[in-house]
């Protein structure tokens, strides 16, 4: 990988082969964990301006439809947050001279608050090409990263490094795009469900949908970029959070905004913190200019059975899988129709393995030859697009059966031969790091490379839960479908449930911490360490599934740093220490949960940190914060912060009727207040009832509920360890 200094170019063409598409990653970290940016991308012409407003992609326009940008979502990485841009430099039309890729943030933050910030660009399968780092950041709330330009039949890399105060307004106005800092007039449009009968009229408010293929773009698996939603077929109206905004429909003078048409960046794009505005972007009570998308209700519709033993009739049935290949067998084939019949969910699935946007079809079973005896993957993924074919290989797993290095190795090789792409491997259990759950060899010297991905069957469950409840799809019949797979991966038979075991060393080194014989340097706690971050791994997809939001664990060492480093200094403090901790950042609230488990007393403790309001007297806070609990847990701890230390504490059912008991006794006033549950920890490895991953679960989702939902997202900061 090249490294560049500002202002320096490099032609892509000259440092990769496959540089017709490439994925721009943009990186930061934030000391306290809590800091992000949003990133954006703008095609200019020759004048240096936006033909229209549809030429800018950002949170409430996340993809072309043409498949040139597609914004690819946030992944965790080993030292912080990446935000991952997909680029399809053969589709870019052809009056495109430049495209910009920038950064913003919302409110007070400034990019001097982030640390690391860099911007690389790598090929389709993923090698990096060109790295660029920004150090000298201070009061500017935007940046341009770097910009991609044609020079003759090529395509060049700048580092541009160009930042600006006025934020992403300020940013967007230099390129001509139009932005109406007051909003539109108008009325939000209320979310309206519609039927999951695909035969059904669509639900009152919603439109009729288009005939044709509906495209669709969106994100991905545990420790693989996620994508975001594309625009699809239906007519103008209001819209539910998350769907991409309409054309504008007006046509641009050349080099300038277009005149008169609906600016895609309006009110959202002035500056409005992310925890005020919606999935859309736009700001409460703005009217959108989104198209108008299918969700289901979260409570199902009545039941016209005479009583529980009548089982609803299922497009997928699965109480008569018996064998763990028949589940294997059943629950690809199932996964892979859906994704060919509901493009949205097939192109969120596959975006950010590199696949192109094109004609999709999946195939299950295929024989392919390799040796003495042919080899049947469980499933082939085929897309084309301007007549090349994209082609990967899916191995699945089901229930906890582990992925098989010599299994996939072979699966590479056949694919190496035969000119394929990518191989996907696909079970319950969560990638780290972005990295593979199984070593194979790579043969560096053929020409032909092989990317190797793995997805996991709660991030297929979290996209689906994403596109139903909160994003919308194209019409009733593709929100009908994804509720039928919802409905069977989440059936206990099925064997696709996710992270599900926390592994042979856990059993070892819960009893070696209990019995006080567990010594540092124990490479099993290592192995529970890994574990655990691959559960809360889960936990965040599992939340931000439910709330419509991203919800991430958060890193606090270092970019560059090594992963195995930090979980060696985490296996040490559990040696000593008996606990495990971790840390998860909302989407829409500024605070960080923090989440530890103490396998010495066998308990949970979720908590965070609220300010105490400005300008109040300490009373007053208290009491004012007690009244925003009043529907909270009654054994919710809340404990004073002083400076220097911890005042006083209680139970939310003793403070009620006496807030003035929270006050420190020294007469110092509260800087702010922890909040916190303890819930007991389950026994078991798994993920049974009484298993500890089902107990962590839990204990987040109801602190979330009944804690954090409850704050206002201003009132919240972020937490301290511990």
């Amino acid at each position: 990988m090249r490294e560049m200094t500002k202002g320096a170019n490099v032609s892509l063409t000259a440092l990769g082969e496959d540089a017709g598409a490439v994925v721009v990653s943009l990186g930061w970290t934030s000391a306290s964990g809590a800091g992000d940016a949003d990133v954006s991308v703008l095609l200019l012409d020759a004048h240096g301006k936006v033909r229209s407003d549809d030429d800018f992609y950002f949170y409430n326009h996340p993809a072309a439809e043409d498949g040139s940008v597609q914004l690819l979502g946030k992944t965790p990485t080993d030292s912080g947050d990446e935000d991952r841009i997909g680029l399809d430099l053969t589709a870019v039309p052809a009056d495109i001279a430049r495209i910009v890729v920038a950064a913003s943030q919302y409110g007070d933050a400034r990019f001097g608050d982030l640390d690391d910030l860099r911007m690389t660009v790598s090929d389709r399968s993923g090698e990096p090409l060109v790295g660029f780092s920004i150090d000298d950041a201070s009061v500017e709330s935007a940046f341009v990263f770097g910009e991609l330009y044609r020079r003759g039949e090529e395509w060049k890399f700048r580092a541009v490094g160009q930042g600006y105060e006025t934020g992403l307004a300020g940013l967007a106005t230099d390129f001509g795009i139009s932005i109406d800092e007051g909003g539109e007039d108008g009325e939000d449009g209320a979310d309206s469900p519609a039927t999951p009968d695909p035969a059904a009229e669509p639900a009152r408010g919603t439109q009729a949908p288009a005939a044709g293929p509906v495209p669709a773009a969106g994100p991905v698996p545990a420790g693989v970029p996620v994508a975001a939603g594309v625009p699809v077929a239906a007519g103008p109206g209001t819209t539910t959070p998350g769907a991409a905004p309409a054309p504008s429909g007006a046509a641009a003078a050349p080099g300038g905004p277009a005149q008169g048409a609906p600016s895609r960046a309006a009110a959202s794009v002035a500056g409005i913190p992310a925890q005020s505005r919606g999935r859309d972007g736009s700001a409460a009570g703005g009217a959108r200019t989104t198209r108008k998308k299918v969700t289901l209700p979260r409570v199902a519709r009545k039941s016209l059975a005479e009583n529980d033993s009548w089982q609803p009739a299922r497009l997928f049935p699965v109480p008569t899988l018996k064998s763990d290949r028949e589940r294997e067998v059943r629950a690809t084939s199932v996964l892979l129709a859906v994704m060919t019949q509901v493009p949205e969910l097939g192109r969120r699935l596959t975006a950010a393995f590199g696949a192109p946007a094109g004609r999709t079809q999946t195939f299950t079973e295929v024989s392919l030859p390799h040796g003495d005896a042919p080899r049947r993957p469980d499933g082939v993924i085929r897309i084309e697009r301007a007549g090349k074919l994209w082609t990967a290989l899916v191995e699945t797993k089901t229930n906890g059966n582990p992925l098989r290095a010599e299994q996939v190795q072979a699966y590479m090789d056949i694919a190496t031969r035969r000119g394929y792409e990518a191989v996907i491997t696909l079970s319950n259990d969560v990638a780290l790091d972005g990295a593979p759950v199984v070593d194979v060899k790579i043969d560096g010297r053929r020409k032909h490379k092989v990317d190797l991905w793995h997805l996991s069957w709660a991030e297929v469950a979290h996209q689906a839960q994403l596109l139903i409840r909160h994003e919308g799809v194209g019409n009733p019949a593709h929100a009908w479908l994804l509720q039928e797979l919802l409905e069977y991966l989440q059936h206990e038979n099925s064997g696709c449930h996710g992270f599900q075991n926390m592994g042979p060393s856990w059993v070892p080194v819960r009893k070696g911490i209990e019995d006080e014989t567990l010594n540092p340097g124990d490479e099993r706690a290592v192995d529970v360490v890994e574990s655990w971050e691959r559960l809360i791994r889960q936990v965040c997809l599992r939340l931000g599934g439910e709330l419509g939001q991203k919800a991430l664990p958060v890193q606090r060492a270092r970019r560059g740093s090594d992963p195995r480093e930090r979980r060696l200094a985490a296996a040490e403090t559990l040696c000593a220490d008996g606990r495990l901790s971790a840390e998860l950042r909302v989407d829409g609230t500024s605070g960080i949960i923090a989440v530890t488990a103490d396998l010495r007393t066998g308990k949970v403790r979720t908590s965070m940190e609220v300010p105490a309001p400005e300008g109040s007297s300490a009373l007053v806070s208290v009491k004012r914060l007690v009244r925003m609990l009043a529907e909270a847990p009654a054994d919710l701890h809340v404990e004073s912060l002083v400076e220097g230390g911890i005042g006083a504490r209680g139970t939310l059912e003793r403070l009620r009727p006496e807030p003035g008991n929270l006050l420190p006794r020294d007469g110092a006033p509260p800087a702010g207040f922890r909040l916190t549950l303890i819930k007991g920890m389950g026994n078991t490895r798994g993920n049974t009832e009484s298993g500890f991953i089902r107990s962590v679960d839990d204990a987040v989702a109801r602190f979330h509920q009944g804690v954090v939902g409850r704050l206002g997202p201003l009132d919240v900061r972020a937490g301290r360890r511990g």
